[in-house]
């Protein structure tokens, strides 16, 4: 379609036209060049004067023959056609075609166009997103996550407001659900882990951090500033340790001959007495792993506990990715100025890490997503490391100058164009030199912050992304997380006797020695006697008494028994082996058991093994559990194998079973390593 023709002063950056048809602002145009043949363009002002349109139209460019968007060199002829852009050339320049990679946001403003987001660079290359409170920012972020989701890469958001909990159900919401179809989505819930602080939502995981600290990082982490006097004495204290715990730092303070000792051990008790620290952490690998979204909820938890937690949290976990220990994931952090805020805003304990991620999370594939209703409080080093800005609606004037002075390709009118913005609309920059606009599609989970008109009353904003061109530095975290799949970096449990020592040991020669993975949860438990570690089969959910031989044994369903069973059972335990006169005298009373020990017998807690002998079953434990602990620790590794054996019990039955018999702290997903002999 016609819209008009080139005149007057004409550049390689922009031109004018005389609108003979009705044209919008941000109408994506294409103009016939003799030497680049199409180019794409688009209108970014119009001007009105009595009958008359004039637009203005800045040049985003041509496809070479690479396929590489390229700017002008020679401009266009004045009286050149300007022809109303058609949605294939449209998404052949900016790239808005499906990929395997692609996040789906919505649609570009005014077209039928699905705008895709290349989660690769994405992911990798930082992502901020900027926009004042109610302007749909956590609804949109919501809508990336969904996608990052579907696509299996391992999510980790902070969440201060419990705002993303809703993600596990599919969106209810009436008015949403008829848009979908337009926008080609349906409802669905994301399965998601959610940790926080019981005690205000107990349908939360606990979160524990390690409690085995560096001293650097005791100091980092207390409420307060210790004075230089205060430092040497703590740092004296420690300085033999590998690892701080709490109750032996305060001990060997205690043996410190200054006074100024106390109001550092008051210090260290304050940071104690929090209860987030615990010997029975939760496990790094379950916050992040292949396929999972964990969400750490801050809702109820104090700022200053908030700030500790984020500090410990990414610290760690960047190590470990750096170590290789988990695989490449993606972390998103709600209300970032609160956790790196800009340095005249202070310093908080989280600043530094953020920085650091921000700057070299992408070598090793950490992406990181920062989300604030207040870009001027954000690091300013931390939003220029984000080569991806989404940014909705912003009014105040210090957060505009923030986003245009750390946002690449930012005008003046693009700036005015941002506190116009409609609810829904976004507008991201970093995929070509023209920011694009785009209508965000719909949620598939339900929202669970203020409810929110996605489509709005439209504004005339156009709106547009696209995957990221193929040329990108830094990591490819599909890629790494394929990598590491591939590699099967696993949480092992492995026994002490090698193949070698099999081979040696065989009665028989061996042609192989196979490695079979057996799954199997590690749990940290407790009882009078503190706290030990036991190995439980994920295949059946019995315990694992002897991980060498991969011995197992069931635990009896004691609560099933009558008290009269019960006292019989417990003498054939104490006699092993036993008659019924044995039993009879035992009990010390001269009753009836046969029909106790027949019950007993049905359910396979005693053998008969000759008629009128018993003894009890070795196919059930019925000593205490601590007699079967394991002092293992979980490593990390990659290791070959021929059998991946399928986990088919799941974790709430094995724990609601052993909390009869024991207190469950925590638990870890492992595999046993087990071998088979293959004779020649």
């Amino acid at each position: 379609m016609l819209l008009g023709k080139i005149f007057g002063k004409v550049t390689t950056k922009e031109f004018k036209f005389l609108a003979e048809a009705e044209v919008r602002k941000f109408e994506y145009v294409q103009v016939y060049h003799e030497v680049y043949e199409y180019v794409l363009c688009q209108v970014v002002e119009l001007e009105k004067q009595e009958n008359m349109t004039t637009a203005l139209c800045q040049i985003i460019g041509f496809k070479d023959k690479d396929a590489k968007i390229k700017k002008l060199r020679i401009p266009f002829e004045p009286g050149s056609e300007v022809l109303s852009a058609e949605d294939d050339f449209i998404s052949s320049i900016i790239k808005l075609e499906n990929t395997q990679t692609g996040a789906y946001l919505g649609k570009l403003e005014g077209r039928d166009i699905p705008v895709q987001l290349d989660l690769k660079k994405l992911l990798t290359k930082h992502v901020a997103v900027l926009a004042k409170s109610g302007s749909g920012k956590s609804y949109s972020v919501g809508v990336l996550l969904e996608e990052i989701i579907d696509k299996k890469v391992p999510l980790l958001i902070i969440d201060p407001h419990g705002e993303y909990s809703s993600m596990n159900l599919p969106n209810d919401n009436e008015e949403e659900k008829k848009l979908m179809a337009t926008f080609g989505v349906t409802p669905q819930g994301f399965k998601i882990n959610e940790y926080g602080d019981t005690t205000v939502n107990p349908k939360v995981r606990p979160l524990r951090l390690p409690n085995n600290l560096s001293s650097q990082e005791l100091v980092d982490m207390l409420p307060v500033r210790l004075s230089a006097s205060q430092l040497g004495l703590l740092y004296s204290a420690t300085q033999d340790m590998s690892a701080c715990d709490f109750d032996s730092v305060i001990y060997s303070l205690q043996q410190e001959e200054s006074n100024a000792k106390w109001n550092v051990i008051k210090v260290i008790e304050q940071l104690n007495n929090i209860g987030l620290f615990s010997s029975a952490p939760t496990p790094y690998h379950e916050l992040v792993k292949s396929g999972s979204c964990s969400i750490v909820n801050f809702k109820g938890i104090d700022p200053d506990i908030q700030d500790i937690i984020v500090y410990k949290l990414t610290k760690d976990l960047f190590e470990l990715r750096k170590q290789n220990k988990i695989p490449p994931f993606f972390l998103v952090i709600e209300e970032a100025h609160n956790y790196c805020p800009e340095r005249s805003f202070g310093e908080k304990k989280s600043s530094k890490i953020l920085r650091t991620i921000a700057s070299e999370g992408r070598k090793f594939g950490l992406g990181l997503c920062v989300i604030s209703q207040r870009p001027a409080r954000v690091d300013k080093s931390v939003v220029s490391q984000c080569s991806t800005q989404i940014i909705l609606k912003v009014t105040n004037p210090n957060d505009l100058k923030a986003i245009s002075s750390s946002v690449e390709g930012i005008t003046n009118n693009t700036e005015a164009e941002i506190q116009e913005l409609s609810i829904g609309t976004a507008l991201v920059t970093g995929i070509t030199d023209v920011p694009l606009f785009v209508k965000v599609r719909p949620r598939r989970s339900l929202h669970g912050g203020h409810a929110i008109d996605i489509l709005g009353e439209s504004n005339g904003d156009s709106f547009s992304d696209n995957t990221l061109s193929s040329s990108d530095e830094g990591s490819d975290i599909f890629a790494q997380s394929k990598e590491f799949e591939e590699q099967d970096i696993v949480p092992l449990i492995k026994p002490n006797t090698t193949p070698k020592d099999l081979m040696v040991m065989s009665d028989i020669p061996l042609s192989d020695i196979q490695n079979i993975l057996r799954p199997a949860y590690m749990f940290t438990c407790e009882d009078k006697e503190g706290k030990f570690k036991l190995l439980v089969s994920r295949e059946d959910g019995r315990i694992i008494t002897d991980k060498e031989d991969f011995q197992l044994k069931s635990l009896p369903e004691l609560h099933k028994l009558t008290k009269k069973e019960l006292l019989v059972l417990h003498q054939a335990y104490v006699l092993n082996q036993f008659t019924s006169l044995d039993m009879v005298k035992a009990i010390g009373s001269n009753i009836d058991i046969v029909d106790d020990l027949k019950s007993l017998i049905d359910r396979n807690y005693v053998q008969e093994i000759s008629p009128d002998h018993f003894k009890i079953s070795d196919k059930y434990i019925f000593s205490t559990l601590n007699k079967f602990k394991v002092f293992d620790e979980i490593n990390y590794e990659k290791i070959p194998y021929t059998q991946k054996v399928e986990a088919t019990v799941d974790i709430d039955s094995i724990v609601e079973n052993l909390q009869r018999f024991t207190s469950v702290l925590d638990h870890a997903e492992v595999y046993v390593l087990t071998y088979h002999c293959v004779p020649k």
